[in-house]
């Protein structure tokens, strides 16, 4: 007994994230369902030095461990300068010192769990002959898209904007479930040439990997990861919605007390929160049509400002309450909340759905312009603000102003149907990761393929 002790306490995974907030969330929720499917695993998550700092009021599990390599990326605080400079350093500067990590470590790793668009670590992995899991951290939709990207047609240059936004990729190329992908997504999409380069070599080589673990569930995107599953040659695991576990378990206390004390007095669906994630670059004139926007609406808001929240609070104090920070999904789920006006990242829609709160969509860029039109085109839980920009691009404050009030009518035909899907969607949630749903099925499943060895690097398509 005492060495099989010893062998299942040897257990070990290593995890590697995309250092970016909308990365490690959602590699830090599957490190947790790991460890509490499996008590004798512990978990190595690699993160830059700075990382480190930043994860230091996050609450882990004993056996969920932080390690650190040199901070050999710009800064967090400033990619937003150069966006294709930070990368490139991800690219090329992130993978030797991880490799010198792996070395070093006690332990070796059953698995490297890592972020899809870490495109060196499959190569890492086979090197030591360790089974790398790539996890995506976006829409399986827009996983889809990426992986069939030799199958874009060219986008015609004489069409218009508008022409582009009505024809789908689903109509151009032989591949089903991309009616949310636009040909005027195509366009924007070619333009970031950088990322687009990488992400063409992810694609080109995910099916080294040697299975591919989704975010998403099987009841929110059934069409799309039914057809990946049919085009990778490794498994497949959908076993979202990868998010911390509150809004699914009910534990809804907000621990600001600020926050707190402001929304329990507030009327039962009556604020719009406000947030576009912890990484949005907008416009001042865009940025102070929102603000006029919410103002004229008259309906109360609740808004993630970061370094703009005193004066917004300064000056709109008395339509809301204006906040560099707050715990979202807390929030979300507080009965005061009945709307959310968001860039869309994956994260924010994916906890958004659990809370079961209608989304007013605001996307800036990358797979947000995808996961807007599933909001509101295919799951119509919400509305899509992208198609109300004029021509210099901006959405003006009216427009804004009439969409905050249509989704926070809860009397109106509209309303009251998104609510009912948003219902439907948020017991999905819940449902899939509860014993016997399709996400805990699909997680044991893995759990199970990768201790009896149906992940081993040999067996992996070369």
């Amino acid at each position: 007994m005492a060495s099989l002790a010893a062998a299942e306490e040897a257990r070990h995974v290593v995890a590697l994230p995309y250092p970016g907030r909308g990365h490690i969330n959602p590699m830090l929720a599957v490190c947790r369902l790991l460890v509490a499917a499996d008590g004798a695993l512990t978990v190595t998550v690699v993160v830059t030095e700075e990382w480190h700092t930043l994860l230091a009021s996050t609450t882990l599990p004993d056996r969920v461990r932080l390690a650190t390599i040199p901070n050999v990326i710009p800064s967090e605080r400033g990619r937003g300068a150069d966006h294709a400079g930070f990368i490139d350093a991800v690219y090329h500067k992130m993978g030797g010192p991880v490799e010198r990590l792996l070395d070093r470590l006690e332990r070796r790793p059953e698995a490297v769990v890592a972020d899809t668009y870490l495109t060196w670590a499959v190569a890492v992995g086979a090197r030591r002959g360790i089974p790398v899991c790539s996890l995506w951290t976006q829409p399986a939709t827009f996983f889809l898209a990426l992986y069939h990207f030799d199958l874009w047609p060219p986008v015609d240059g004489r069409a218009s904007e508008q022409e582009l936004s009505i024809r789908t990729l689903e109509e151009t190329v032989p591949v089903p479930c991309l009616s949310s992908v636009r040909l005027s997504d195509l366009k924007t999409f070619r333009a970031w040439e950088r990322p687009m380069e990488i992400s063409a070599e992810t694609f080109a080589n995910i099916h080294r990997a040697q299975c591919v673990l989704f975010t998403s569930f099987h009841e929110l995107e059934p069409c799309a990861i039914d057809a990946i599953a049919g085009s990778l040659p490794c498994p497949v695991y959908p076993v979202g919605p990868s998010i911390p576990q509150l809004a699914l378990d009910g534990d809804d206390k907000i621990l600001h007390e600020e926050h707190r004390g402001w929304l329990d007095a507030q009327p039962e669906n009556s604020v719009l929160y406000v947030s576009f994630g912890s990484f949005v670059a907008m416009s001042p004139s865009q940025f102070e049509e929102i603000a006029m926007g919410l103002r004229d609406s008259g309906v109360r808001f609740f808004w993630v400002a970061r370094d703009k929240a005193a004066d917004l609070q300064e000056r709109y104090g008395d339509k809301g309450l204006a906040v560099p920070w707050c715990e979202q999904q807390k929030v979300l789920c507080h009965p005061s909340v009945g709307g959310f006006l968001s860039h869309c990242g994956w994260n924010s829609v994916l906890e958004a759905v659990c809370a079961g709160v209608p989304l007013l969509a605001f996307p800036v860029g990358w797979d947000q312009l995808v996961n807007a039109r599933m909001v509101a085109d295919e799951w119509k839980v919400g509305i899509n603000l992208r198609e109300q920009r004029g021509r210099d691009g901006t959405v003006g404050r009216a427009a804004i102003s009439a969409a905050v009030r249509k989704l926070m009518d809860f009397d109106s035909e509209v309303g009251q149907e998104m609510r009912r899907r948003d219902a439907e969607l948020r017991h999905a949630s819940g449902s899939a990761v509860k014993e016997g749903g399709s996400s805990h099925r699909s997680f044991s499943g893995f759990l199970r393929d990768l201790a009896d060895g149906k992940l081993d690097v040999t067996e992996s398509p070369q």
